[in-house]
């Protein structure tokens, strides 16, 4: 899952070098704190928050194929 995220996150961003992901969590739960650029901040977050909201989908999609619930945290820089 910490792979999908750095995945579609350097494909979104002008600085790539700049994208930080960290998988937290226990069990069943994991949170992934996504960090980027603060120039990049709007090409992740969309208008609307509708780019990261579809981050998220896919990020509940494929925690579920595994068995276990994720959230999505976009932390400012």
């Amino acid at each position: 899952m910490k792979a999908l995220i750095e995945f579609i996150a350097k494909s979104l961003v002008e600085h790539p070098e700049e994208v930080h992901v960290s998988q937290s969590g226990n069990g069943s739960r994991v949170r992934i704190e996504l960090t980027v650029a603060k120039d990049d901040m709007g090409r992740v977050i969309g208008k609307s928050g509708k780019v990261a909201n579809s981050i998220r989908t896919l990020l509940r999609v494929a925690a579920e194929r595994e068995g276990k619930q994720a959230t999505l945290d976009v932390i400012e820089p």
